[in-house]
């Protein structure tokens, strides 16, 4: 099979930085050349000049028995420590670290100096529990501070922590519990969400219930509660206890120990498209040096004035490494929010970067096409002259959201910095530098300093420019996963057999190059469609539909056909103000008719469907899969990851 994929749109626009954001920023153009010159030593001068280590290393990289590999290895650190004591003794104890908001309005501003206490207590109860070095924690919270400093107390005492998004099912709870062999499990009665109180303890009680005789055997002694919504909750006497009972009341003094470089972090669970979910395995030196190098040069921080929000959920990955580890390891002061974009207004957003004068946002393409679809007299209402910076993340983003994201978001001004990264990789690996790049919308264009990436032809050869293919990460890198969770083939299988003889990470995204080597994803290779002997890419359709006036958002999907093998299908969100002068069958064959100008009648859609909601689970993500179901007349799948599990039966009963 061919792994060229078509190309099929052109955008030839590119953004510069204005001079004066050139003038101010830290991103340096040699830090290209000094990587290039010496790859290794680059890492290892990040490491010593971002983190503080107990135990200098000597070896940078050992890479002896791929794809295991050891950074630092000889090294010793301590991950809290490096995000909390260390600023408290240079004396910025007294920044903010955290300005905290409730969905219902409720908040919280919590200096280093408070953080590092709160942490200290967290891990002497911690400990009281029975917690040590390589034990597992299971964290199960909304978004609010106790999220943060668990996953720090856990880290601080050499443990590892499993954090499970909040919106997940006991099910899945208990299949990630027992997998981790979690120890304790920390958890709330319940968060906000959307103006209501989300209960989260009964789901943790309901995971640990009785195993029906199945031999799986019960590893949790203690859960740890923390009160946040009020809600009446069932009690195990001498299992769990309240946060409010413990922490406060413990000890402040608490000495971080050195743990080796290579010491288990965390685990993070993604769901497999097949079978049960991967345990994905980081450890503590490289990865803390990934996050914190990525996160100052790629956003250009300057921790003493910069106010960073990036809105995930610490349930993901963009959670651990963007709002955990990077930020706090920099010294960084962000905003942390606990509900959802549009409660209790469409404006939320926009309030609190007014309100806390947010200088760089980090948000999904999803979020940002979900703004376009309400309408820019929703921002425009707010002061947004604060942000300097805007990023995104989670997929390709379509040129149109890009542009609206900087046109209305940014001030017409405002670098955007498009990441490409996964929870496997541990930080952004391709990215532009916002004082350096002219920015291309749609683009995420180069591998940052120090990471080697191609696009490769399914034998692995190198593809040139102009084309596509298959992307693949040439040589090992600080964040990379160290493993699947108990299950080594595992991780040989998924990530490395692909391209085993050259030694290849394969990330399972297609991807080209442009006419100048810029990078443009082209979403999973799942996801490609063979039309007529053409493979191709859903994103590239998906971002032509969204171009035309009336779409908000778009998702495309490949469905069985007899006479071209697969046929185009779209999922389409009206914007609100094209659904009063229009009818859906009009828009949808204005729809199909703009595809076939924009691009060819060759990815012109057999059918278009006008929705009001597309598939997504809780990190913003559409789930195709589901989507190519209804394509084909199947019954829809597994929906239990969906952010709203409704949404399938009221598009099934939209395309009937």
């Amino acid at each position: 099979m061919s792994s060229q994929i078509d190309h099929l749109l052109n955008e030839s626009r590119q953004f510069p930085p204005s001079p004066e954001f050139v003038a101010q920023t830290i991103d340096d153009p040699a830090l290209y050349e000094r990587a290039a010159a010496d790859r290794e030593g680059f890492w290892g001068e990040q490491a010593r000049e971002l983190l503080h280590w107990h135990k200098p290393f000597t070896e940078v990289l050992d890479w002896t028995n791929p794809p295991f590999a050891k950074w630092f290895g000889d090294g010793e650190l301590n991950v809290a420590y490096n995000c909390l004591d260390r600023h408290v003794e240079a004396g910025i104890g007294d920044r903010v670290a955290i300005h905290w908001e409730g969905e219902p309005g409720d908040s919280r501003s919590i200096t280093y100096a408070e953080l590092t206490d709160e942490v200290k207590r967290t891990a002497n109860v911690l400990a009281g529990l029975g917690v040590g070095h390589g034990d597992r924690v299971a964290i199960y919270l909304p978004m609010i501070p106790e999220a943060v400093i668990s996953m720090l107390a856990v880290a601080r005492l050499g443990a590892i922590h499993s954090v499970v998004f909040g919106g997940f099912s006991a099910d899945s709870l208990r299949s990630r519990i027992d997998d981790a062999g979690a120890k304790v499990v920390i958890t709330a009665d319940g968060g906000y969400r959307k103006g209501k109180v989300s209960a989260l303890k009964p789901a943790v009680d309901q995971s640990l219930a009785d195993r029906n005789g199945e031999g799986e055997q019960q590893t949790v002694e203690h859960v740890l509660v923390v009160k946040r919504g009020g809600n009446d909750v069932d009690w195990t006497e001498g299992r769990d206890i309240w946060w409010h009972d413990v922490v406060p009341a413990a000890s402040a003094d608490h000495e971080a120990q050195a743990f080796p470089s290579e010491n288990p972090l965390y685990i993070l669970y993604t769901s497999g498209t097949t079978g049960k979910p991967k345990g994905i395995l980081h450890t503590s030196g490289g990865y803390l040096t990934q996050a914190a190098y990525t996160h100052k040069y790629v956003f250009d921080l300057h921790p003493e004035t910069d106010v960073y929000w990036c809105t995930a959920d610490i349930g993901w990955v963009t959670g651990h490494s963007y709002v955990a580890y990077g930020p706090l390891a920099n010294g960084a002061t962000q905003l942390m929010y606990e509900g959802t974009p549009e409660t209790p207004h469409p404006g939320r957003w926009w309030e609190l970067i007014q309100k806390y004068g947010v200088t760089i946002l980090y948000t999904a393409p999803t979020a940002i096409r979900s703004f376009m679809k309400i309408g820019r007299q929703v921002p425009n209402e707010f002061d947004l002259s604060s942000l300097r910076v805007l990023g995104s993340v989670g997929e390709p983003i379509n040129p149109e959201a890009w542009m609206w994201y900087r046109e209305v978001i940014g001030g017409g001004k405002a670098p955007i910095v498009d990441t490409w990264w996964q929870t496997e990789t541990g930080g952004i690996m391709v990215s532009p530098l916002p004082g350096i790049t002219a920015a291309k919308p749609g683009s995420a264009q180069v591998p940052l300093p120090g990471i080697s990436i191609d696009v490769v032809d399914e034998q692995g050869k190198e593809v040139e420019s102009g084309n596509g293919g298959l992307l693949a990460i040439t040589k090992p890198w600080p964040a990379m996963l160290r493993g699947v969770w108990g299950d080594p083939e595992r991780f040989k299988e998924t990530y490395w057999e692909k391209f085993e003889e050259q030694g290849f990470y394969f990330a399972g995204d297609g991807a080209r190059l442009d006419e100048d080597g810029d990078l443009w994803l082209l979403g999973r290779v799942d996801d490609v469609m063979h039309v007529s002997g053409h493979r191709l890419s859903t994103a590239e359709i998906e971002s032509s539909l969204v171009a035309h006036e009336a779409t908000a958002e778009a998702a495309v999907v490949g469905a069985s056909d007899e006479t071209t093998g697969q046929a185009v299908v779209a999922f389409v969100i009206l914007k609100e103000s094209f659904l009063a002068e229009h009818t859906p069958e009009g828009l949808a064959t204005q729809l199909r008719g703009w595809v076939g100008e924009q691009i060819g009648p060759i990815a012109r859609p057999r059918d278009v469907y006008i929705v009001g909601e597309l598939p997504k689970t809780r990190s913003g993500k559409i789930m195709r899969r589901l989507l190519r179901d209804v394509a084909e007349g199947r019954e829809v799948g597994d929906t239990t990851t969906l952010a709203d599990t409704a949404v399938m039966s009221i598009i099934s009963a939209q395309v009937k």
